[in-house]
């Protein structure tokens, strides 16, 4: 849960001696539809949260980046005349590679002191690591009277975690901690960056995240390992088809070939081509106000994530399952890169705490432990708090 702001002013007092200049913050994010098709240039629908990074910051008058956060011990200082040389802390790599990335971009870095305050939970599936990235890039940006360009700013923390992170992500995460807009979805094509803001009106029903307690990281998870497959997808594919993205490709497209392909780059493929229809027809349905038919988009999702892109698991696949028995859920599916995580589910607003209790109850039969549930308020993603 976020601090008061006379709690993080309290804080930022006693690890740095001054008080704060500014509060920024950037919002965590869940992905509606269209899972695992960012970096094959397809469309994904992902909305800000209320879970969000805040970072307090003031300028030291030093080329020290001096950051430390509310809710561990762990501190770094990084020397902004050389940010190359942090990829290996332990807690501060994000922010080294973003300030790398806009030295690169032509940036002008000063030093500054930034506490960091995360309510997006660690590991859980709603890129707590790009609200960081984001939060950072903004802060320094200002800090630095640099001019500010949130889709620039999104594609470069896009690249830090790329290059100095070591994660092969797309831009989807990043690009909806710094643009996404309260009440409304971001439909994004990741090929052009080209995005246009889906009204959310959920009517007499309630997003409902659930993180199912274990933990990804998606360096050693498998992440970097289906983005190969996909690749290959597409270099077999391009015998067939002038394509640059496989996205590009229809289902069918996908079906008239699937005998050159090895069955799981063909599963592969098969995930991408028809989630990016499902993220077509989720518009569709939204516009429309057919929460039946978004509800059943979710639950196809699931299926598809599950047996063709073999991400989900265990826990993530008996949450959702456990989601589809309840009558007040109209679908559910995981959300994020998977290997852990959480799944979001549309529910009636009047039935939010028995579905949780139910799910609760069965998940915890399956599995052995709980599950933490949030009711998701979509908000804007960056905020200049006023203090």
């Amino acid at each position: 849960m976020d601090k008061s702001m006379t709690d993080i002013k309290s804080v930022f007092q006693q690890k740095f001696g001054a008080l704060p200049e500014a509060i920024y913050s950037a919002a965590g994010r869940v992905n509606l539809i269209g899972e695992h098709v960012d970096y094959c240039g397809g469309k994904v629908l992902p909305a800000a949260l209320s879970l969000k990074c805040r970072v307090a910051v003031r300028t030291n008058g030093t080329n020290i980046m001096r950051i430390a956060a509310t809710s561990i011990a762990l501190t770094a200082d990084i020397d902004l005349s050389d940010t190359s040389r942090y990829k290996n802390l332990k807690w501060g790599s994000y922010q080294a590679g973003v300030a790398d990335e806009l030295k690169k971009a032509g940036y002008n870095l000063v030093g500054c002191d930034i506490l960091y305050d995360c309510s997006v939970p660690f590991g859980s599936g709603l890129s707590s690591s790009a609200a960081i990235e984001v939060a950072t890039a903004y802060a320094l940006a200002k800090l630095g009277g640099n001019p500010i360009d949130k889709v620039q700013l999104a594609v470069l923390c896009k690249a830090a975690e790329n290059n100095y992170c070591g994660v092969n992500c797309g831009i989807m995460d990043q690009f909806a901690s710094a643009n996404g807009k309260a009440g409304h979805a971001v439909l994004l094509n990741c090929s052009t960056l080209e995005y246009d803001y889906v009204p959310l009106d959920l009517k007499d029903c309630v997003l409902v995240l659930a993180n199912c307690n274990k933990p990804h990281n998606l360096v050693e998870s498998k992440y970097n390992e289906r983005r190969a497959e996909v690749e290959t997808a597409l270099r077999l594919l391009q015998r067939q088809y002038d394509v640059a993205n496989l996205a590009d490709l229809s289902p069918s497209q996908v079906e008239q070939y699937r005998a050159h392909l090895p069955d799981v780059i063909y599963r592969r493929a098969r995930h991408v081509v028809t989630e990016c229809e499902r993220v077509k027809n989720s518009v569709e349905a939204l516009k429309c106000g057919d929460l039946v038919a978004f509800g059943r988009i979710l639950n196809q999702s699931h299926v598809s994530l599950s047996r063709d892109y073999e991400v989900t698991g265990a826990e993530l696949d008996a949450l959702a399952q456990s989601a589809w028995e309840r009558e007040e859920c109209l679908g559910s599916r995981m959300t994020g890169a998977g290997f852990g995580g959480c799944t979001v589910s549309l529910v009636k607003k009047s039935d939010i705490q028995s579905f949780i209790a139910g799910v609760q109850e069965q998940y915890t039969r399956k599995i052995g432990h709980g599950a933490v549930f949030y009711v998701a308020e979509i908000a804007d993603g960056i905020i200049e708090e006023v203090i």
